[in-house]
């Protein structure tokens, strides 16, 4: 395949992604850094993209392994590959799928970071709620933990999503999709504050529309700008675990989960594409239960703490 054709594959396989897919232009990108890594493998080895076997890609993820690139790393390569050949043989590029027996590496499973709701009640009471910025900061954290959004679906949101008569709000998600989320009273109480006080703003041209905006530029709020306060007042609140805006929605997903909601509502209001990636939260919860059992069950002795610690069945 000539190298004019391969561009026009590339870039019918990014028209793809963006337009059949519904992907962001960031993962998009992530996508193509990983594909370009098989592009230089080829023209090194002189391969042709529409006659390459399932050995030269086993080659090709084997120079991975030997540069060192961890093995969820490679797993991600692997899944852009499995999506590339896959569009080659939509697109009759290609009669067949060499990525069909590619395996990913198997690997541990960092789980993420969850708060307990004592922990969150800890950090919201050490905000100053008589202030613009206290009120508008305690806002987002309640919203993030009670909707379990993303911190980038927080900082977009908009007047025009939110339906408090209803108990909803409208989230704008990865690819621009989008999912209604109910809304506790409480979050909406709390953002009704902030807008009482967002009436003293001067909002810049253009940011009409956006719930959370900086006090002092009228501007939607950056995310570096939440990542730093949330920070700030977890230290403040004496917690020792690392908290982003993004504990929050791990929180939330959790404690649903530990109350006994079903894992596809948890899926659809987390905006997850692939219910795999919400079944990290039953790890979580399993861990989590776990750890109760160890800590108070009335005849759990060291001898039986050590045998339930290095029990990796939790079936």
């Amino acid at each position: 395949m000539s190298d004019m054709v391969q561009g026009n594959v590339i870039d019918k396989y990014k028209r793809y992604l963006l337009l059949e897919r519904g992907l962001s232009k960031n993962t998009i990108e992530s996508y193509m850094r990983d594909l370009n890594k098989l592009l230089v493998f080829i023209e090194d080895k002189q391969l042709l993209l529409r006659l390459i076997k399932t050995s030269d890609l086993e080659e090709f993820l084997a120079g991975l392994y030997d540069s060192s690139l961890t093995p969820r790393s490679i797993s991600r390569v692997i899944s852009t590959l499995k999506s590339f050949f896959h569009f080659l043989l939509l697109d009759q590029y290609r009669e067949d799928n060499p990525t069909d027996l590619l395996e990913s590496p198997k690997s541990n499973i960092k789980l993420p970071v969850v708060l307990a709701i004592e922990e969150i009640d800890q950090i919201l009471s050490v905000i100053d709620v008589s202030t613009l910025e206290g009120t508008r900061n305690y806002a987002i954290i309640e919203t993030l933990y009670s909707c379990g959004l993303r911190v980038s679906e927080l900082t977009n949101l908009r007047f025009s999503d939110l339906y408090f008569d209803e108990g909803f709000i409208r989230v704008s998600g990865k690819g621009n999709k989008q999912r209604l989320v109910p809304i506790s009273e409480i979050a909406t109480q709390k953002i009704s504050n902030w807008l009482d006080y967002r009436k003293q703003i001067n909002v810049k041209k253009g940011n009409e529309d956006i719930v959370f905006i900086s006090s002092r530029r009228g501007k939607a709020l950056s995310r570096i700008t939440v990542f730093h306060f949330i920070k700030q007042y977890a230290e403040e609140a004496g917690i020792k675990k690392e908290v982003s805006p993004h504990v929050f929605r791990h929180s939330f997903a959790t404690h649903l989960l530990e109350r006994g909601a079903n894992i596809r509502v948890i899926q659809e209001m987390l905006g997850h594409e692939k219910i795999t990636t919400t079944e990290i939260y039953t790890q979580i919860d399993r861990t989590f239960l776990r750890q109760e059992i160890i800590e108070h069950h009335p005849r759990n002795n060291q001898s039986i703490k050590k045998n339930i610690t290095h029990d990796t069945n939790y079936d």
